[in-house]
Order: structure tokens, then sequence, then C-alpha cells
């Protein structure tokens, strides 16, 4: 009886840990967000397991049937389509549903998007905020409000067709003078990283719209910016 928390490659299919490979080998199932997604990544590593859809759609619906084959005493293994489940995935409510029936949980170490993004954008990577996904709509201001004095240093999560609405939002509320750093495709072939103020990365991604997942990573508050905000 245990649930694995298992990160997948985020681009680049070496990034699999041997201990991903051995609890995917030994589990009963895994839950994964997309079948057809993970059924790849397992076709891959000559891996042949049931899978169960397990996202954000159905955690509610799926929940209690997946605690209770736990509960029976199966090994089950939870995946997203990249990256560690939890981190803008679904895997909150199941693992706090085992907390619950002290069902035994796992959380292996592996892939994120974020901590490559972090590190390699010349940030203080001491002490930062992971905000992930803006709201789409109601909050999203709020939220950008709240951040323009935050001294940390700020993680986000954005699509492509979104990118430029993002960067223009954080010029009119955290400035114009404020540095950010875009990685997309990370670990892939094409993988990039633009780094200068947001109204420079803005130019950038205008004239050369981009693709692939990104992650955006804003420098923190400080006096001098402050300053620039409320001129």
């Amino acid at each position: 009886m245990k649930l694995s928390i298992v990160p997948t490659p985020i681009g680049n299919l070496d990034d699999i840990t041997l201990r991903a490979i051995k609890v995917l080998q030994a589990c009963d199932a895994i839950l994964c967000e997309d079948t057809r997604v993970s059924g790849r990544l397992l076709q891959h590593l000559q891996i042949q397991k049931p899978l169960i859809a397990y996202h954000q759609h159905n955690e509610h619906l799926v929940s209690d049937r997946i605690t209770a084959r736990l509960l029976a005493g199966e090994r089950l293994a939870l995946v997203s389509d990249a990256g560690t489940p939890g981190i803008s995935d679904a895997a909150f409510f199941l693992v706090r549903k085992c907390v619950e029936n002290n069902i035994p949980v796992d959380c292996l170490p592996g892939a994120t998007a974020f901590v490559p993004a972090l590190v390699n954008s010349g940030f203080p990577t001491n002490r930062f905020c992971f905000e992930g996904f803006f709201p789409h709509k109601k909050g999203r201001q709020t939220r950008l409000k709240l951040l323009a004095a935050e001294e940390r240093t700020i993680v986000l999560y954005e699509s492509p067709h979104r990118l430029i609405k993002c960067l223009e939002e954080i010029k009119t509320f955290l400035g114009e003078n404020r540095r950010v750093s875009v990685s997309r495709e990370l670990t892939k072939f094409y993988e990039e990283t633009v780094r200068g103020k947001v109204s420079e990365v803005i130019m950038h991604y205008t004239q050369k719209p981009a693709k692939g997942e990104l992650v955006i990573i804003v420098e923190g508050a400080s006096d001098e910016l402050s300053e620039d905000i409320d001129s």
C-alpha cells in the first residue's frame, strides 16, 4: 500500500531517473494526466502497466476509488504529462486523502520546469515565491498589485499566446524597469532564455513570437524599483 509521486521529463527523456523507472516498473497501476502522453513515455521505457486517467477535471470523482485501491494494498504511481505532479498539476487533493487515511506517500525528486529557469535567470535564488499560472480573469490584477512590493524573486508559468499580455501587465504593475528572464522549451533542442528589462523582453517576443511552454522569472522589488512604480 503506497502512493508514489513520480516526476517525468519536461522534454528530454534522458532526464528520467533510475529510481523513477524502478517505481514505475514495480507499481500495480499508473495514474496519469493524459494516458496518451504517459503511454508514449512508458513505451520508450519499455514498461507496460494499466493507466488510470487522473487530472484536475476528474480528481474529485475518482479519488475515492483510487483511495480504496490503495487501502486494499495496491501500489500506485502518479505522474503528470511533464515534471513533478502537484506543481501546477493535479496531486494535492489525492495526497491529502492519503494523509487522512494513513496511506504512505513517497514523492521522488526529479524534473520541475521552474528550478532550471530560476537558477539560470541570474536573479537571487536564496528566497523566491512560486506563483504558478495567474488566474485568467478574476483576481489577476489583485495578484499583480500584491507582487509589485514582493522582494523575493517571483516564478510564473505562462502559455505562449498569453506571454505578451502577461509581460505587459508586469510592466504596468511592477514597472518598465523590472527585469525578467523568460525560459522556453527547457531541456529541449530549441531551449532559449531571454533576459532583460520587461520592456526589452516584450520587444523581443513581439518580433519573435514564443513557442512551447514558458517560465517567467521576475526580479524582486527594491527601493529603486518601488520609486519607479510610484513615479
